[in-house]
């Protein structure tokens, strides 16, 4: 999604950039319990699905969530690192 509304710019195909990932990262699935998590994060967290998904997984995991987004950062919902 972010490649097809150009919001990333990959000089590589999409799959080489996705494996690459998954060789230097941990790639986490979505867990119900973080599903049901989702629909505890304040009011104040952002709207956006994903980034939803995104910070209920990382308080799920007891992890902080390494972002720039300054609304999710102001949140305080999920210990960030920026």
């Amino acid at each position: 999604m972010l490649v097809s509304k150009r919001r990333i710019d990959l000089e590589i195909s999409l799959e080489f950039f996705l494996r690459e990932i998954e060789m230097r990262f941990i790639v986490l699935p979505i867990s119900g319990r973080a599903c049901a998590r989702i629909s505890q994060l304040p009011a104040s967290y952002p709207k956006d699905p994903a980034d939803r998904i995104i910070g209920a997984t990382a308080w799920d995991q007891g992890i902080a969530l390494i972002t720039a987004d300054e609304a999710i950062r102001q949140s305080k919902a999920v210990r960030t690192i920026w």
